[in-house]
């Protein structure tokens, strides 16, 4: 999949930002991202409420294989192969996954720094060395002849 053909399979949908990404591109509408185009095929994002909808159509969650394990993310699914064919209902699918990416948006914390308790300052006792030079001092003072 190309720029150009992701460009025209969202045109019922509206304006989408198409960005390389992985081995593909990132689709998203008002700077959230909710497609994945990858050499696999077009995986929208998914949750809770939407995930049965693609249950339903025989899609599978989005996977890649790394050299130890397989690994499924479940927020992806695959687009059912037949919404190619039918703009319309392929933009109400996106408006679907664009609902899910913002509530899984709204589900994190904000990034931000935690705040951290001031840390005490401990006041250390002057070290043995330290105490012993100062009496030497004193006492050097008080044995100089004026």
């Amino acid at each position: 999949m190309d720029r150009e053909f992701l460009s025209d399979l969202f045109a019922d949908f509206g304006p989408v930002t198409i960005r390389k990404m992985f081995s593909g591109y990132g689709i998203s509408a008002d700077g959230i991202n909710f497609a994945l185009a990858l050499r696999a095929g077009l995986f929208f994002r998914a949750d809770e409420v939407t995930i049965p909808g693609f249950e339903a159509e025989g899609s599978k969650p989005f996977q890649y294989s790394t050299r130890a394990k397989t690994v499924l993310v479940n927020s992806y699914w695959e687009l059912p192969a037949r919404l190619f064919d039918d703009s319309e209902e392929l933009a109400q699918w996106a408006r679907a996954a664009l609902a899910a990416a913002q509530r899984a948006k709204v589900k994190k914390r904000p990034k931000g720094k935690k705040a951290v308790a001031p840390k005490k300052v401990v006041k250390k006792p002057p070290a043995k060395k330290q105490a012993a030079k100062k009496a030497v001092r004193r006492v050097g003072k008080a044995t100089r002849p004026p």
